[in-house]
């Protein structure tokens, strides 16, 4: 009982102070990187603080499971560093014996995990798309003045209307000049309304001339039109897909069978089960070797976990690809993985090694 309970009171001191860090140090990255989207147009100057707030939010998995892995390690090795797991070992205390208590105190923190990568992981990126969504589509709408040339957000469009504007869905005397690949086109129209279709903003032109040139090609086409629709905002970039992938719900995921669905299905259940490797192989690998300084278990815990979340990126493109099928990729990297750990752990438990095994067989093999 007191094994236990020393143990998993400094385990919630150093993970603790190893989440502060970590979460301060992932906020000021957070922080820059969308400050850089504000200055670009992509997000609303004044919604930083929440688009970094959920995306904070959205990388507590990662942070959580660096977290608990560092602290057992860093827990583990202090006390062997002190000679205190020599008392414990001394005492009829094994190495397994100290799964059950890190397991107790882990699983919290691998409930919290599982509940942020199913659920909060979606819903974090819904409201971050939904804010760019609505600052994106309002953007072009927000820089037209009236009496005033605006250019559009992405610079493919320039806009002009009256001073003289009805009310703020309404204006007379409208002049759209755009600029596409090898096309340009000039709009002219005496009076224009916005509309929402399909969540987009349209505004419709009437009794208004379009002038058409193409760039690569002689000639000009002039056509005239009573009422005439044009988007107002960006187009949609090719990383749409990825971004309404995240967004979706793990119920949808679940009941798909498109690969970059089962891909996204995997990437989430798999922080779940890597966060219980973790712990697992913590215990395996935390060890102070004099020789080697007191940071060397620490520096094999992040190359280790760099190495994991590595192979769980590739494993997701691969199954985006259909390369190889969710479930073989589950039991191998994960399931793997636990194996792996199980064995060390065992090995260590039991003080296996490649030169007591050669004694033994030596002296089986020595006549009597």
């Amino acid at each position: 009982m007191l094994f236990d309970s020393s143990i998993r009171k400094e385990l919630a001191r150093s993970f603790g102070a190893t989440l502060v860090v970590l979460v301060t140090i992932v906020m000021t990255m957070m922080l820059i990187r969308t400050l850089g989207q504000a200055s670009k147009g992509s997000v609303n100057p004044s919604d930083v603080m929440l688009v970094m707030g959920y995306t904070v939010l959205g990388q507590l998995p990662t942070i959580l499971s660096l977290c608990l892995f560092v602290a057992i390690v860093g827990v583990l090795s202090r006390m062997y560093r002190d000679s205190e797991m020599v008392i414990w070992f001394a005492s009829g205390r094994g190495l397994m014996s100290l799964l059950p208590p890190l397991l107790r105190f882990a699983w919290p923190v691998m409930l919290a995990i599982a509940t942020l990568s199913l659920a909060i992981w979606p819903w974090a990126n819904t409201q971050i798309q939904e804010l760019k969504t609505q600052y994106e589509q309002r953007s072009d709408v927000d820089r037209i003045a009236p009496g005033q040339f605006q250019e559009s957000s992405n610079g493919s469009r320039v806009f002009f209307i009256d001073r003289d504007s009805p009310d703020a869905t309404s204006a007379s005397n409208v002049f759209i000049a755009t600029n596409e690949e090898r096309r340009e086109t000039v709009t002219s129209a005496e009076n224009a309304k916005l509309e929402v279709r399909n969540g987009e903003r349209i505004a419709v032109l009437f009794n208004g001339q379009r002038l058409e040139m193409q760039t690569d090609k002689p000639g000009l086409r002039v056509s005239e039109f009573g009422e005439y629709g044009t988007r107002i905002g960006d187009s949609k970039s090719g990383g749409v897909d990825e971004v309404a992938l995240k967004t979706r719900s793990t119920l949808d995921l679940v009941g798909s069978s498109v690969p970059a669905y089962r891909a996204e299905l995997g990437w989430r259940i798999g922080l779940a089960f890597a966060a219980l490797n973790f712990v697992v192989l913590g215990l395996a690998v935390a060890v102070v070797n004099p020789r080697a300084g007191r940071s060397s278990s620490l520096a094999f815990a992040l190359f280790a976990f760099i190495v994991y979340y590595n192979l769980m990126t590739v494993g997701q493109s691969w199954v985006t690809a259909n390369r190889i099928g969710l479930v073989q990729f589950m039991a191998v990297l994960h399931g793997g993985t636990l194996l792996l750990a199980l064995l060390l752990l065992a090995a260590r438990h039991n003080q296996w090694s490649v030169r007591s095994l050669f004694r033994r067989q030596t002296a089986e093999r020595r006549p009597a």
